[in-house]
């Protein structure tokens, strides 16, 4: 638990700006967020109070745009400070930021524009344009602008650096922009403002947001593979963000590396809400593929991954161990070994005896963190993981340097984390326990059940009403399997909803997929095979008549992968896939009397096939 923060009011009743202000006014000088202009640049970093003072800036910017309350402003940026500081800016003007996720279809993107009825979009560059600009002459949205964070490359649109110069003399900005008027194309200019203009409003929008207001949209992978918004108010981020504090200690403004994209609730959670709740300090990182460098600089006392990144990370310091000479890594294996020791007795509860203590702490300092500290993690006193299992050769690697991956499960519907493991209690092949404020329980068929304060109140409709999905007495069905056992940690032993969740923590609809490649003429029947693994694979049984002469096969189902590929985002592409033989049918069991397709039976019948689309 952070203990000197001082809260101005119940968790209940408080909102995300007015934590920003606490912040400004009691930890004003502590660096709130940093970032990088380039890869070989050092850091840039604002305090609270200068974050506060960018967001007033930005809020008069936006609110010059005609941003009102409760509506929707779209983003599709990678986690840079254009992205972080317009998040906050459109929540204190009452305004609803929605991230969407970078690797988003064409279609994908115009569903959410047309759901969300956004006027405005805030895009990166160029890259992001090509989905966007058709938008804005598209009849059937109400996008009128778009936002560019790259000056250079926003062509007619306003740029970032524009709404930051609205008011000050000589700062002219994008003039002459192209937007949407009426449904028509048109160049138009932004309205001036004097300074004091731009500060009132800001103090007084902010002042009238309420907990219960929507703080922002996340949208989420639907079973249908159209993407539903999940409504997340201020009250259920705050409440959330109260429990998982009070369930570790953590150092005092403590590091968090900002890498995964901030289009999911987990790093909205991490990366934003929690930073604010607990005034510690942010570290934007736009490309993944550089965290561990970044980490190795930061050296971080939490670090948050999917099992992916932890598996990678792992192989890192594996081949490191190898290369070390003999002698070396038996005394490493032996350190590595008494650390075990140390968390399992933990894991069951127990004290330490004296000489295992002892024999840790030597192990610890003298041995393991010295090799930790080359992967920046000597520091760590938090580690987690969620989204999908946890491979117990990776936990149990990392145990041996005395850390426990404590793995943690929810939902969008949930704020993210509903349950989790903590220092205090853990159970390795367990998601933990339910955090304070929420109840658990299964149906009778195993399917998990969760109320609370911090579970959503529904998916928001296209008229901008709220579908309100649990059932009369609270309870939100969750689609996911599990048991409670007498402890009250939960294991997860399947899904409900046929939704894959990839290594890398992405949800793919797999009927969305497979619908996509079953489109073209040479694919009869598809399945799509993903969970808990890296990328998507397919089985497809072609069409009869196609399967007459094999090279013109293979040739066609290879378009059939192709044309699907480009139309579904990166995270639903087809990495490989094998055609098979014979058309998969109830009287083979592939199918049921329904023709719907039983996924276990393809998956028992198959799985070497599938295997070693992931090996060879």
């Amino acid at each position: 638990m952070t203990t000197i923060l001082r809260l101005p009011g119940d968790p209940a009743q408080l909102t995300l700006p007015a934590l920003l202000l606490r912040n400004a006014e009691d930890h004003g000088d502590l660096p709130a967020l940093s970032w990088r202009t380039d890869a070989a640049a050092g850091w840039t970093t604002l305090t609270w109070s200068e974050v506060r003072r960018e967001t007033a800036v930005l809020a008069a910017g936006y609110a010059a745009l005609g941003v009102e309350r409760g509506e929707h402003v779209l983003m599709m940026m990678t986690n840079r400070p254009e992205h972080w500081l317009s998040d906050l800016a459109l929540t204190h003007l009452g305004a609803v930021p929605v991230t969407v996720h970078g690797t988003a279809a064409p279609e994908q993107v115009a569903h959410i524009a047309r759901h969300s009825r956004a006027r405005l979009a805030i895009v990166e560059g160029a890259r992001e344009l090509g989905r966007w600009e058709p938008l804005l002459a598209d009849p059937g949205t109400r996008l009128e602008r778009l936002v560019v964070a790259e000056a250079a490359q926003a062509g007619p649109h306003r740029t970032y650096a524009s709404l930051k110069g609205y008011g000050f003399p000589g700062s002219l900005g994008n003039l002459g922009v192209l937007e949407k008027n009426g449904g028509v194309l048109e160049k138009r200019s932004l309205p001036r403002v004097g300074i004091q203009e731009r500060t009132d409003p800001f103090e007084k929008a902010w002042r009238e947001t309420r907990p219960t207001d929507t703080l922002t949209v996340v949208y989420t992978s639907g079973t249908t593979g159209e993407p539903r918004g999940v409504r997340v108010t201020h009250r259920n981020v705050l409440l959330n963000a109260h429990a998982l504090n009070r369930l570790v200690e953590l150092p005092d403004h403590v590091e968090h590396l900002c890498y995964f994209p901030l289009a999911h609730i987990a790093e909205r959670m991490l990366g934003i809400y929690l930073p604010v709740f607990r005034a510690s300090h942010v570290y934007l990182c736009p490309d993944p593929a550089r965290v561990g460098a970044d980490a190795r600089e930061v050296r971080p006392a939490q670090f948050f991954g999917v099992p992916r990144v932890w598996e990678k990370l792992a192989a890192t310091v594996r081949t490191a161990l190898a290369a070390l000479p003999a002698q070396r890594r038996a005394a490493v294996d032996a350190a590595m070994q008494t650390a075990r020791a140390h968390v399992a007795c933990r894991e069951r509860g127990e004290e330490p005896s004296a000489g295992l203590e002892t024999a840790y702490r030597t192990a610890k300092e003298g041995v393991l963190d010295p090799i930790l500290a080359l992967a920046g993690f000597d520091r760590l006193v938090w580690t987690a993981s969620a989204s999908a299992p946890m491979p117990p050769d990776v936990a149990d690697f990392w145990a041996g340097f005395g850390l426990v991956i404590m793995d943690a499960w929810g939902l969008t519907e949930t704020v993210g984390v509903a349950t989790t493991n903590s220092p205090a209690a853990f159970r390795r092949d367990s998601v933990g326990r339910p955090l304070d404020g929420l109840e658990l329980r299964t149906a009778g068929d195993g399917e998990i059940l969760v109320r609370g304060a911090t579970v959503f109140d529904g998916y928001l409709r296209a008229d901008g009403t709220v579908e309100d999905v649990r059932d009369a007495e609270g309870w939100f069905a969750t689609g996911d399997i599990g048991r409670i056992d007498e402890d009250g940690f939960l294991r997860l032993t399947g899904r409900r909803k046929e939704m894959i969740v990839t290594s890398t923590g992405k949800n793919v609809a797999p009927a969305h997929v497979e619908n996509t490649l079953e489109e073209h003429p040479a694919v009869d029947q598809a399945y799509v095979h993903g969970d808990g693994r890296p990328y998507l694979v397919a089985l497809l049984v072609p069409d009869p008549a196609a399967a007459r002469d094999p090279a013109d096969l293979a040739e066609a189902v290879a378009h059939a992968v192709a044309q699907a590929n480009a139309r579904l985002s990166r995270t639903e592409q087809i990495r490989r896939y094998r055609v098979v033989d014979g058309e998969w049918g109830p009287v083979t069991g592939e199918l049921t009397p329904s023709l719907k397709l039983r996924r276990q039976v393809v998956l028992e019948r198959y799985g070497d096939v599938i295997e070693q689309l992931y090996t060879s």
